[in-house]
């Protein structure tokens, strides 16, 4: 996975910044619980809604089990119809693929339909440092990208904007991208999205290549998805020469029938709609197509590994690549709506960030080493999600990667993790506790001695432990154990019997 977001802070030192800007807060907080509110509804309407996600769960499972026979169908189907596949290993040859694509074209720039696997390889960039200006057409990713930031929701990438500083920032930045923002603008939603829609247009109409992600690939005809709501998605993938798709290989169903489970969850997981405004499907170019059409004369489809095969690997971790990217978990997690998005250092933020990101970039450094502990485990995330993603489950498996160490693949390649730094603490307590657990004798006497001593107990843990009771108060030993209790009430006896 690209460096982009790397070398960011640990997320505590990260998330400590953002809770104090009570701005940023507020705009979050708005936004996440108006969506839920409205996903709620829109989930409600449909009486099989738990039978479409199990269904969903069971494709999304049964594609990944033999995912190696569904890219190869795929890549047959794309070039039958008129298509080019390129193999991508990693960030850095995905880039250098679509960098020679659009220098083969003579052009110097692109329109992009939103997305997340370009922003994964940092591919704005490696095109920029080629001479070659990317223009996002999304309204929240050029909210970003003219505002000099970067992306912090998955389906809301400005979501940490309000009306006022995006007034300002079109304001300010768009007559240095092209058409300027009217005179006079206001902060009113109609006004904002009439200056986007005057400066775009332009450059949809002048553009010679297009650059997209895709919401679905399906595999028996190579067709690809983009559902979104704008239309900018529609203006890319038809009216430029040539179409260049940057899609993760984990995207992949197998059929149309599949297809159509997906196509009623995400609509009303991500947006609460019942399906959406633009649902924009693509197989080939118009020339290896029978009749004649819309579409590009030119197809490239650029399929992105990136760390999925490694997450692939691993049978705990691999559900994370069941994501369909509709950010219903980040609505409802108590810690993204504190900190925010860009806290989790990843074009990927939220509870599934937390658990992906480690996985495609590996957890060497600072940042991913943090992640997977920047949750709460309250299981809201995994209640949620339309393809029952157990986050929790993920979560407390990759902490104990990283605590513990052990077999991991990177690269492919199986290889033994060393014990993150900074967790000897944790290590001698949880083999402690294993310890007392497996001796019920010591435990006894453990709880007895800490229930005789509690009115001495400190409120706050010393050492390293000053760190965890810094934010949280200790609890409470009670008088009596459960274990005494039980053998003084009912003398050891089971009275459900």
């Amino acid at each position: 996975m690209s460096g982009t977001f790397v070398g960011m802070p640990a997320f505590p030192a990260a998330a400590h910044e953002a809770v104090h800007d009570s701005t940023l807060r507020d705009n979050l907080r708005h936004a996440t619980h108006t969506i839920r509110a409205k996903r709620e509804k829109a989930v409600a309407e449909v009486s099989d809604w738990a039978a479409l996600r199990e269904a969903g769960k069971q494709i999304k499972d049964h594609t990944l089990r033999h995912l190696d026979r569904y890219l190869v169908q795929l890549e047959e189907a794309v070039t039958a119809a008129g298509g080019v596949v390129h193999w991508a290993a990693d960030a850095d040859e995905a880039n250098r693929i679509v960098t020679a694509l659009v220098r083969m074209t003579g052009e110097t720039e692109v329109v992009k339909v939103k997305s997340m696997a370009t922003q994964e390889i940092g591919l704005n960039e490696a095109l920029e440092a080629a001479g070659i200006h990317a223009y996002e057409t999304d309204l929240a990713e050029l909210i970003v990208q003219l505002g000099k930031d970067r992306p912090s929701h998955i389906l809301v990438p400005a979501i940490h904007r309000n009306r006022g500083e995006i007034r300002d920032i079109f304001a300010r930045e768009m007559g240095e991208w092209g058409r300027p923002a009217p005179e006079g603008l206001t902060d009113t939603p109609a006004e904002l999205a009439e200056a986007a829609r005057l400066h775009l247009r332009e450059k949809f109409l002048r553009a010679k290549v297009g650059i997209s992600g895709a919401n679905f690939m399906v595999a028996e005809t190579g067709t690809l998805v983009v559902v979104e709501s704008e239309g900018n998605g529609r203006m890319c993938l038809t009216l430029p020469e040539t179409l260049i798709s940057v899609v993760g290989i984990e995207k992949i169903v197998p059929s149309w029938r599949d297809l159509e489970v997906f196509l009623q969850t995400l609509p009303r997981s991500s947006t609460a709609e019942r399906m959406n405004p633009y649902t924009s499907m693509w197989t080939g170019t118009k020339d290896g197509r029978a009749g004649e059409g819309d579409g590009p004369g030119t197809f490239h489809l650029v399929l992105l590994d990136n760390g999925r095969t490694d997450t692939l690997a691993d049978e705990v971790g691999r559900q994370a690549l069941r994501c369909i990217r509709c950010s219903a978990c980040l609505n409802v997690c108590p810690v993204y709506e504190r900190a925010g998005g860009h806290a989790y250092g990843s074009v990927y933020p939220g509870p599934i960030g937390a658990i992906l990101s480690p996985q495609l970039r590996g957890t060497g450094s600072e940042i991913d080493a943090s992640l997977p502990y920047a949750s709460s485990l309250c299981g809201a995330c995994y209640e949620v999600c339309p393809v029952a993603i157990d986050i929790p489950e993920v979560l407390v498996h990759l902490r104990e990667r990283i605590a513990e160490g052990g077999p991991a693949t990177r690269d492919g390649n199986r290889v033994l993790l060393k014990p993150a730094k900074g967790h000897a603490a944790e290590r001698a307590a949880m083999r402690a506790a294993r310890w007392a657990f497996s001796h019920p004798g010591a435990l006894r006497g453990g709880q007895r001695l800490a229930s005789r001593t509690r009115r001495f107990h400190p409120r706050t843990l010393p050492g390293p432990g000053r760190a965890w009771s810094a934010t949280r108060d200790l609890p409470e030993v009670p008088a009596e154990s459960f274990r005494d209790w039980w053998q003084r009430t009912r003398g050891g006896k089971d009275v459900t019997k």
